[in-house]
């Protein structure tokens, strides 16, 4: 995320250092609020990898060991239903997770331009994909790959 830019024309918002000095703090307030909603969707990223991770290796585990240690005591299909639903919610909740930081983001935006538009603050940031909405879509496609995988026995795993 680039820092705010600093206005060199010397011209305040209003004509008075109060009104320049509460469009500053104004946009410094979007940048801290955008940090939030990223650090909301890592803690979303955090959740669906360990569901994700610990549905495939639950599968993994089950159907390698599963014969030695319990002969007919679960059914054949249960490590694959257990794993697969795992995997399953960690790839909805990082789905909702994701359309949850895109539509904020979105009325971030929507509100910085209705500002700038009033001429409240002085620079339109340029928009920027964010880290860890790149880091959230990978893990979304490493997920539904894990599905295919268990569901369908397709894929690189």
């Amino acid at each position: 995320m680039a820092g705010p830019e600093i206005d060199t024309t010397g011209e305040l918002i209003g004509g008075s250092a109060s009104t320049e000095l509460s469009s500053n703090r104004t946009a410094m307030s979007f940048a801290r609020s955008q940090m939030s909603g990223d650090r909301t969707l890592m803690s979303v990223i955090r959740t669906a990898l360990s569901l994700i991770g610990f549905g495939f290796t639950i599968y993994q585990f089950f159907k390698t060991v599963q014969p030695d240690i319990s002969p007919g005591k679960l059914p054949p299909e249960a490590p694959l239903r257990f794993g697969l639903s795992l995997i399953v919610l960690g790839v909805l909740l990082l789905i909702l997770g994701i359309i949850g930081h895109w539509r904020l983001i979105r009325s971030f935006r929507a509100r910085r331009n209705r500002l700038y538009s009033l001429q409240l603050i002085h620079h339109q940031p340029d928009h920027q994909i964010s880290a860890v909405w790149l880091i959230a879509v990978l893990l979304l496609v490493i997920g539904v790959v894990a599905i295919l995988r268990i569901a369908f026995g397709v894929g690189p795993f």
